[in-house]
């Protein structure tokens, strides 16, 4: 996965906040990579409505 790739949020691991959840589905901009507490990397995501949040690797699928 390279920055600037369109990925769309396929499931998530843990419980969210509803408006991580409201996301689940669609289709955001990768902006960066996150270290995460042991258990990978982080992938952050921007969708268009301008929120943005990060996700496993394994949360998110690319787009084409």
């Amino acid at each position: 996965m390279e920055i600037g790739q369109r990925v769309r949020v396929q499931r998530l691991r843990d419980r969210s906040s509803k408006e991580v959840v409201a996301h689940l589905g669609k289709i955001g901009t990768i902006q960066g990579f996150k270290v995460t507490d042991g258990q990978g990397i982080g992938v952050v995501v921007k969708f268009d409505d301008q929120f943005s949040t990060w996700f496993f690797e394994d949360e998110i699928m690319p787009m084409g």
